[in-house]
């Protein structure tokens, strides 16, 4: 494994920067996955990943398994490189200039990260929930179709029956079967957090990612996001960007705590948050920084 450099992110700024966490090598992610989650199917893996902007690295050697129909909780402090680290997984660091990852980040057997990928298909099967609730400026049911149109070839009828089973499973369709033809950015703010999430769902991803999706909304909408969590996790596997340490513990069964573009500590959530193994990963749980 390479030393750790001293180079930090200017686009994530850093704190504490003096401190250099453990890093999880690849043998013991692999061997602890093995002997302590056998029964678990390994939905993703993420090998040795580096990122940087421009210049200047976020992401060093993360090394992390992503368990099928589980969610996995990914903490630390801002700046920590949380939501680098998942966006690289399904490549959309790739819509900006500069941005490089290396590494491997392997679903279902191949490298998202390998050349003559189609990079299209791998953000519907990677599919990604963002902070801001960010519906498309069209109608609730066309926010719902257009990924249905772009990646399927569905009539009328079908297109209908998708869109509705898509708002129904996010819990949204008693809540705006009346305003389909309606602006979806009409909607109150959890309302249109949902709709993203439908808008997700609806094209069969097989990874969901979200980043912080409940920061912006109220606590009402945020206990129907964490509720509707605990339903699509029998569907997805579901990674959640959160700085809430209790929205943590309440909706994961795993937990990684990053700190510095490193991976601290992974484990199952119970266990790293009564018991956690790194100084850092208890200092920062119990509120000493970040």
């Amino acid at each position: 494994m390479r030393e750790p450099t001293t180079e930090v992110s200017t686009a994530e700024p850093q704190s504490q920067a003096t401190v250099v966490p453990p890093r999880i090598e690849v043998d013991d992610v692999t061997q602890a996955g093995q002997e302590r989650h056998s029964d678990l199917e390994v939905k993703m893996s993420v090998r040795n990943l580096d990122f940087w902007y421009g210049k200047s690295q976020a992401l060093f050697d993360n090394s992390i398994d992503y368990y099928q129909n589980r969610v996995t909780a990914i903490i630390g402090p801002s700046g920590c490189g949380k939501s680098t680290h998942i966006r690289c997984l399904n490549r959309i660091y790739e819509l900006y200039r500069d941005h490089k990852a290396s590494g491997e980040i392997v679903l279902d057997g191949n490298n998202v990260l390998g050349s003559g990928v189609d990079v299209l298909d791998v953000r519907r099967r990677v599919g990604m929930i963002f902070q801001k609730p960010s519906p498309f400026p069209m109608t609730v049911f066309e926010n719902i179709a257009y990924g249905l149109k772009l990646f399927y070839k569905l009539n009328r009828s079908e297109l209908r029956d998708r869109v509705e089973d898509a708002l129904r499973r996010a819990a949204l369709w008693d809540e705006v079967k009346d305003k389909l033809n309606e602006p979806g950015t009409g909607l109150s703010g959890g309302q249109q957090q949902r709709l993203c999430i439908a808008r997700t769902i609806a094209t069969e991803p097989e990874v969901v990612l979200m980043d912080e999706p409940c920061s912006a909304i109220d606590p009402i909408a945020t206990g129907k996001i964490e509720d509707l969590i605990e339903e699509l996790k029998h569907q997805y596997t579901i990674l959640i960007v959160t700085h809430n340490m209790q929205q943590a513990a309440r909706v994961s069964e795993y937990t990684a705590f990053f700190f510095q573009g490193y991976i601290v500590e992974f484990g199952e959530t119970t266990k790293l948050f009564s018991n956690p193994d790194q100084k850092q990963t208890e200092d920062y749980i119990t509120g000493r920084f970040g």
